[in-house]
Formats: structure tokens, C-alpha cells, sequence
């Protein structure tokens, strides 16, 4: 069918992702080049690691789900939020687990159910325990062990739910992680936000047939529910 606001080609199948979502799952197929250079860039970098396409990045008709269907409808703002997004992931100077830490903090904050599932899964793989995303999700401090996680949780936090920084914390932020890593952590917060707004505006929830977190019930998050 094409799609009444931009004429593009979009899915004629019939749609098997979440049934609210605002924007149609693009079919590989039907992509223009702009749209397949985003399309490789997502399937083809880091986040592949050796699978095309990679498990939970796409259906299995290779549909992208989560936020990188929304960057296929345009391209020019796509692709360099990709590769934001993959520097995030793969070329700052945080740990696996710092750097899972920090996303959970932020998608625990605003509530993203996609968010959550993906970088929780990641995480685990990554050593958190089912202990310390229990505490995350519920908005609890985790018992860490290592300074550097400790402070990357509090400065995450905080830049989470105040969007600013104390000078204590930040101090200690500088003084354990060092100024880029701050940059690099104000970075992530902001770009994980973005990505819950377009998630939550575009009606993306957990794929099919996976269950959605389970929320505690008081303290409803400012930035609303995925």
C-alpha cells in the first residue's frame, strides 16, 4: 500500500508487529536507497555481530522493530542517529555493564517497555544479575560493588529524573570517570530519552509474544508509560 503522507511503499503484508503502532513496518524490499543505507548500516554494524539480520533487531521477514523502523522514514535524520546510537554502544570508554547500567537507569526512568527489554537482555549477557535489574527497574540503587558503577549509576540518576547534574556529583563524576566519560554519559542519557519519545509516540511496544516489564505501581514516571 503506499503510505498517504510521504507516497512511500510500505508493508502489504499483513502486519504482525504491535497492532497500535503509528508507523507501518517497511519491508526490505520496498526501501529506497536513502532507507537501505540506514537499513545495512543498523543490520550490517556492531549491533550485528556476524548475523544479518540480527536476532531482535528485525522480524522474520527482516522488518526492523523497535526504534530503527522510525529511522527508515527519514534517512537523513536515521542514519546519524544510528550511528550515534552505535557509538554509544561500542566506542566510548565505559564497560559493558557500566554502559547497560546507564541505559537501564534512563528507560526504568521514562518507562520504555522496548527500551527495557532490549538493554536488559543485553545486560545480563553482559554479567548484571537478576538482582541488579530488579532494583534498577524498580528504581532502587543496586548493590555495586565497583566504584566506577556506582558513580555511573548516581550521575545517571540524577541526570535522569532532574536533567542537570549537582556539582557534588558531578565532582565525583569527574573525578572517577574522567570529562569525557561525563560528556560521553550526558550523551547516552539524552539520546536514550529521545528514543523512548519516539518509541512512546509511535506506539512501539515489546515485540510480539514477549512480556512487557512489570512497572511498580507508585511514582509514576514523569516522561509516561511506553
Amino acid at each position: 500500500m503506499i503510505d498517504p503522507v510521504s507516497g512511500e511503499h510500505v508493508n502489504d503484508r499483513p502486519r504482525r508487529g504491535p497492532a497500535a503502532t503509528r508507523l507501518p513496518l517497511l519491508l526490505p524490499g520496498s526501501l529506497s536507497d536513502e532507507q537501505r543505507a540506514v537499513y545495512e548500516a543498523v543490520t550490517g554494524g556492531p549491533r550485528a555481530a556476524g548475523r544479518k539480520p540480527p536476532a531482535g533487531l528485525a522480524d522474520d521477514i527482516g522488518r526492523l522493530q523497535g526504534p530503527f523502523n522510525a529511522m527508515l522514514y527519514s534517512p537523513s535524520v536515521g542514519l546519524p542517529l544510528q550511528d550515534l546510537g552505535a557509538a554509544l554502544r561500542f566506542r566510548t570508554g565505559f564497560t559493558k555493564r557500566e554502559r547497560e547500567i546507564a541505559t537501564l537507569v534512563v528507560a526504568a526512568r521514562v518507562r520504555s517497555d522496548y527500551e527495557w527489554y532490549a538493554h536488559e537482555r543485553i545486560g545480563r549477557r553482559h554479567g548484571l544479575t537478576g538482582d541488579e535489574t530488579a532494583a534498577l527497574r524498580e528504581g532502587r540503587a543496586p548493590m555495586l560493588a565497583d566504584v566506577r558503577e556506582r558513580v555511573v549509576y548516581e550521575a545517571t540518576r540524577q541526570l535522569a529524573a532532574e536533567g542537570d547534574l549537582a556539582d557534588a556529583v558531578f565532582t565525583e563524576a569527574v573525578a572517577t570517570l574522567g570529562r569525557t566519560a561525563v560528556v560521553e554519559l550526558v550523551t547516552l542519557v539524552g539520546y536514550y530519552k529521545a528514543l523512548a519519545l519516539q518509541l512512546r509516540v509511535f506506539r512501539v511496544g515489546v515485540p510480539d509474544g514477549e512480556a512487557a516489564p512489570e512497572w511498580p505501581a507508585e511514582a509514576a514516571a514523569e516522561d509516561g508509560d511506553e
